[in-house]
């Protein structure tokens, strides 16, 4: 009779396998795909990323100073980093960033907000109720998918160019993808659990109101984090138009700048990057200068 062998069992292979990471004993494990590594390196990797990004800025913006023309990047496309430490009390000052940040949440709280209010509770009877659901998949599809620009010009014909428009146009650019997420976010509680509130004798509204929203609830508030963002880029597009002495937000701050920016000011005879400007009165400096056009 021949001899038996011993042979693996697949899963103790496997096993094994998984524990030394596809290696040989003498040989250190690799990092697991999807693992976690040590709260140390991940904050030695995230510093490394900042100082990285922070010496490209650098090299791209580095020259001679009151020789703009020599840099790899020109300095109205990006400053310096000494140049934008430079102008942060002026942001701070004279562009009043503090006051204009508070207009803006101020808006994306109201909006987004009245977008939640209405959203998270229409999400959930629609994710409970197939018919609510369908009669208002249209609607989720059209919101979701628009040009959010396109609204722009349809809020202000209905509720006219005040901070109520404003308010308004982030409620109907969020409130579809609110409503969405809700309905995905019911729809993603296992059945059992309904199941068991059914045999334990609860109705139709306890399992709505004590089951599906609490266990839907993680997903939901996840959701509105997410969406929040959202909003806050929605909001510098409404805030792109400013009337009377309603106050401005990030937005009319962002559009001010770059209309009302700084301008390079260029001190060499070369006349290749303004023609036809006059650099009288510079005094060889980086400062800024209007461009007057010289007499023919």
């Amino acid at each position: 009779m021949a001899e038996e062998t011993d042979q693996p069992v697949p899963g103790e292979v496997a096993e094994g396998a998984a524990s030394t990471g596809g290696r040989s004993s003498g040989q250190p494990a690799a990092v697991p795909l999807r693992g976690e590594i040590p709260a140390a390196a991940a904050i030695f990797w995230g510093f490394t990323c900042v100082a990285t990004v922070l010496a490209v800025w650098f090299v791209i913006t580095a020259g001679p100073p009151g020789e703009p023309e020599r840099r790899f990047v020109s300095p109205t496309t990006l400053p310096s980093v000494v140049e934008t430490i430079d102008a942060v009390p002026r942001v701070f000052g004279e562009r009043k960033l503090v006051t204009n940040t508070l207009v803006t949440l101020e808006r994306v709280c109201m909006g987004f907000g009245l977008s939640a209010l209405v959203g998270v509770p229409l999400g959930i009877l629609a994710a409970c109720f197939p018919a609510l659901r369908a009669f208002l998949a249209p609607l989720l599809v059209f919101g979701r998918n628009i040009p959010v620009a396109a609204l722009i010009p349809l809020t202000f014909f209905f509720f006219g160019i005040g901070e109520f428009q404003k308010v308004m146009f982030l409620f109907i650019a969020s409130v579809a993808f609110v409503l969405s997420d809700t309905i995905a976010a019911v729809l993603d509680v296992p059945q059992r659990y309904v199941d068991t509130a059914l045999t334990l004798g609860a109705s139709r509204w306890q399992i709505i109101c004590k089951v599906l929203t609490p266990l839907a609830a993680p997903a939901i508030f996840n959701s509105l984090r997410l969406l929040f963002g959202l909003a806050f880029g929605y909001v510098m597009l409404a805030e792109l138009v400013k009337f009377g002495s309603a106050g401005g937000g990030l937005g009319d701050l962002i559009n001010m700048s770059q209309r009302r920016g700084e301008r390079e000011c260029w001190c060499s005879s070369s006349s290749r990057w303004w023609p036809g400007r006059s650099t009288a009165g510079c005094g060889g400096c980086s400062a800024i200068c209007s461009p007057t056009a010289t007499a023919g």
